[in-house]
């Protein structure tokens, strides 16, 4: 139901903005939902529910709880490194 909704959203705010500032062609409601499902896989919105992450930080607590006190030294330094000189700043490795 909320697809659907959004769908007929993006069909209507398409429909009545992008024709007159750039020139473009109105749209059908599938074609907006294709949109939707194109914009979901390029950028990997539309995060209604968190239960991919919590698996995620549950899976990396359970090998973090399997490291040895060094190991798990080692590994904040490697990600310490990695992570330290920001986005523009970082080496090629």
């Amino acid at each position: 139901m909320i697809l659907l909704a959004v769908t007929w959203i993006v069909m209507s705010l398409w429909n009545c903005l992008l024709p007159e500032i750039l020139g473009v062609k109105s749209i059908t409601f599938w074609q907006a939902m294709g949109i939707l499902i194109l914009s979901k896989i390029l950028f990997g919105g539309f995060h209604f529910g968190k239960g991919m992450r919590d698996f995620k930080e549950r899976k990396m607590r359970e090998k973090m709880e399997g490291l040895s006190p060094e190991e798990r030294e080692k590994f904040k330094e490697v990600w310490r490194n990695k992570c330290s000189g920001g986005f523009f700043n970082r080496n090629n490795e």
